[in-house]
């Protein structure tokens, strides 16, 4: 399928396109003509240059082939706040701020908070964001994904801490008040990671190529020795792994082991706290 533009046509009629799902296509419509939302009301009637037939085309036909809406703007809507994304991340989904949620709930004032495999660092800035008392800390294995996560924070004049760091690696004897993690949690081969925007992401942002608790293995074991007495680690994971994480916080003698619920009534975040002799 394409859809091609032709200079001439007006904001109006490009508005009513029946190729695109009406928000992509608002979205979109925006993004090529520079236009707010109430921009594309007022000037209804604009007709398109050349310039703006072609680009707009362009953007167009990269949504039909699949390519998400986050990536071909560039910024993605997360707790309120807007964050570049690049194909170098994940891109932020509206359940992961559960996540977020919890854990203001949880951080203590002048909290010390560490987030693992920050991707483009939504959690991190959206935490330091709301609480600027908090010491924040975030890693991820991945340079480039720093690169995009370092730029939000300073986008939003936040302070975050960021390490390249293979989980724990880089964090040597830090001792922190709350961990958080959205780690990879997809199983190798599950049929989701070869449809939709998954298609465009990273993969080693998404599947730990084994059996989707890889990673979150890992973090359960190595976070004991990085919490303070009686702090907490949540974790988001998969819509069908709640029993099997909380099966893994209880075997390392994480206490309070719990599951939260999205909004769509999944149970999305796991956690537990750490009670130290």
């Amino acid at each position: 399928m394409s859809q091609l533009v032709l200079p001439g046509a007006t904001v109006a009629s490009l508005q009513r396109l029946g190729a695109l799902d009406p928000v992509d296509n608002r979205i979109l419509l925006c993004h090529a003509l520079g236009l707010s939302r109430t921009g594309l009301i007022t000037q209804s009637e604009r007709a398109l240059t050349a310039d703006e037939a072609a680009r707009l085309s362009g953007l167009l036909q990269r949504r039909l082939d699949g390519e998400p809406i986050a990536y071909i703007v560039g910024k993605r809507e997360f707790y309120g706040l807007d964050f570049e994304v690049t194909p170098a991340v994940l891109i932020p989904r509206p359940e992961t701020e559960l996540l977020v949620e919890l854990a203001l709930e949880r951080l203590p004032p002048r909290g010390r908070v560490l987030d693992m495999g920050t991707g483009s660092g939504a959690i991190a800035v959206a935490l330091a964001h709301t609480r600027p008392d908090a010491i924040v800390t975030a890693l991820d294995v991945s340079h480039d994904a720093l690169a995009v996560a370092r730029r939000n924070a300073a986008a939003h004049g936040v302070t975050v801490q960021f390490l390249h760091s293979d989980w724990f690696s880089a964090a040597t004897s830090a001792t922190f008040d709350l961990i958080v993690s959205n780690p990879p949690y997809i199983a190798s081969g599950d049929r989701h990671l070869a449809e939709g925007d998954l298609r465009f992401e990273p993969a080693g942002a998404l599947t730990d190529h084994a059996d989707g608790l890889a990673a979150l293995r890992r973090i359960v074991a190595g976070a004991p020795a990085h919490l303070a007495h009686g702090a907490w680690l949540l974790m988001e994971h998969g819509y069908d792994q709640s029993a099997a994480v909380q099966a893994l916080l209880t075997a390392h003698g994480y206490t309070d082991v719990q599951s939260w619920h999205d909004l769509a009534g999944i149970a999305r975040v796991t956690g537990g706290r750490v009670v130290t002799p």
